[in-house]
């Protein structure tokens, strides 16, 4: 398969250990074969619209959600490294991330002043 199926399937994975949800779990939810679930997370499987919508609505999420930052590479400056750099993090490791920074540029703002 192709390396774009290969990267929805990980985001996938990524989405639903977020969520806490088992392979099984996001199955029952989205209506899938629990061997399809582990098919799509490998990029054994490549998946139509309607499927994809399936699995969306399963994770509890977005198609917006889901497509965030999945091609960073496009951007070839400063942001763009930051967001490789968080994007395979658990959401509780970019959360952290973002409060060091918001006191970083609190710290900085009151040095400055």
């Amino acid at each position: 398969m192709s390396d774009v199926v290969k990267r929805v399937g990980d985001k996938i994975r990524r989405l639903r250990k977020e969520k806490g949800f088992s392979q099984e779990q996001l199955a029952e939810r989205s209506g899938l074969h629990t061997n399809y679930v582990g098919q799509v997370e490998r990029g054994e499987k490549n998946l139509t619209l309607e499927t994809l919508e399936k699995v969306v609505r399963g994770l509890d999420t977005s198609l917006e959600e889901l497509f965030r930052f999945f091609d960073p590479m496009t951007r070839q400056d400063t942001l763009g490294e930051i967001i490789t750099l968080l994007e395979d993090r658990p959401g509780q490791d970019q959360e952290m991330a973002l409060q060091v920074l918001k006191s970083v540029l609190e710290w900085e703002k009151h040095k400055n002043q």
